[in-house]
């Protein structure tokens, strides 16, 4: 188990407000010491700021604003940082202006396309894809996809990115956590599916208590306050750390007949045990970084819709995705709105970061040369919403499902 990022959260402003940003990197490099004091590997430390749509007056600033977060965060050894979602209610120019610091990579963002009150809009799925195809193309070898999520139901404070955004006016934090090798190490040899959950459980809670300990030391020390752990099972692109392997071990590997049931356990034991929430804490289910599902997606036993099939009862959604370079508006936009309407009718947050991938098409070879991405092909995408009342910019309103 490692900790893929501490994430410390603070208002935005435009001009960038650099104390604020120094005050952070002080407070990250304090945290990133006191858990290696701890024994634990910290890869990542990262800021993400109140959705920038709020604080940023003119779309058109967006460029400026970007690259000066990213000169102030790489000064003050951060390694990423995050502008918040474009939400329902903004200006979608703010989504076009998107494309340019994401193709660069300066910074990570998001466009929420279902917010936390039922409302699911088609228009921003639609302007999400178009994102998505230019973000694709500026980059030219799609990569600049990392960067972007399109957010369904998410509250702020979710400590992985690009999920995250900050809430309230004083600076706070949490961590994501690495930890696929836990649900590994669980499901290793285990007699029964109960033996494998209960093994899982008792990892979470008792390494959820020790980073948890080490937190609130930091928030009583340095007046930071502490929101939480997001424990979802988030892989490496090694067998031995991934989510993939885990299901295998179980029985059912990702993408085959009973797939869902494991995951479903798993998920289970996750949700079941205690310690401070933020965030997700389900199963992340990334194609690209997990070596397991890479291989399932390489062999053409893993498709797109067993991933949405999974996030319907453990997941955080579709993520890292390599997808055909010519998939169309229509055919992102409909991944995506079948995203929201699963967030919304399961009463979870889910995120999709597709990546379509400039002159490549389904089954040729994806490989980049980044120490978080396994090699694996690509996905295969159908049709999208081209025709009829789905294929317009309204927003649906959708409850979540209550029986009787």
């Amino acid at each position: 188990m490692q900790i893929r990022a501490i994430t410390a959260f603070m208002p935005g402003s435009y001009p960038v407000d650099e104390g604020a940003v120094t005050g952070a990197a002080a407070f990250l490099r304090a945290a990133r010491t006191a858990y290696e004091r701890h024994g634990y590997t910290v890869q990542t430390v990262r800021l993400a700021t109140t959705p920038f749509p709020a604080y940023l007056p003119d779309p058109a600033a967006l460029p400026e604003l970007a690259a000066r977060l990213a000169a102030l965060a790489k000064a003050g050894a951060i390694d990423y940082v995050a502008l918040g979602p474009v939400r329902l209610g903004d200006d979608p120019a703010y989504i076009d202006a998107l494309a340019g610091p994401l193709a660069a990579g300066q910074a990570f963002a998001s466009v929420e396309i279902a917010d936390c009150h039922g409302h699911l809009s088609l228009g921003a799925s639609r302007r999400a894809a178009a994102l998505i195809r230019a973000v694709a193309e500026q980059s030219g070898d799609g990569f600049g996809n990392l960067y972007l999520a399109a957010l369904a139901n998410c509250a702020p404070e979710t400590p992985f990115f690009p999920a995250s955004y900050a809430a309230g006016p004083e600076p706070h934090f949490a961590l994501a956590v690495e930890c696929a090798d836990l649900a590994v190490a669980a499901c290793r040899d285990a007699r029964t599916p109960a033996q494998a959950a209960a093994r899982l459980h008792e990892a979470i809670e008792r390494a959820g208590a020790q980073l948890a300990d080490v937190a609130q030391g930091l928030e009583a020390a340095l007046a930071v306050r502490f929101v939480g752990l997001d424990f979802s099972l988030a892989p490496y692109p090694e067998e031995a750390r991934s989510l993939g392997t885990a299901l295998a071990l179980l029985g059912a590997p990702a993408g085959a007949e009973g797939g869902v049931l494991a995951a479903a356990l798993l998920a289970d034991a996750v949700q079941g045990a205690r310690f401070p929430r933020a965030g997700f804490s389900g199963l992340m289910l990334p194609v690209l970084e997990d070596a397991g599902l890479a291989a399932r997606a390489g062999e053409g036993a893993l498709r797109v819709h067993d991933l949405l099939l999974m996030s319907a009862v453990c997941g955080t959604g579709l993520d890292t995705i390599p997808l055909p370079g010519d998939a169309s508006v229509d055919a992102l936009a409909g991944v995506l709105a079948d995203v929201g309407a699963l967030a919304l009718r399961s009463g979870k947050p889910l995120t999709a970061r597709l990546m379509p991938l400039p002159g490549k098409q389904a089954g040729d070879p994806v490989t980049f040369d980044f120490p978080y991405f396994a090699n694996s092909r690509v996905m295969a995408l159908g049709d999208g919403l081209s025709q009829g009342p789905l294929a317009t910019e309204e927003t649906v309103t959708l409850a979540r499902y209550q029986r009787g």
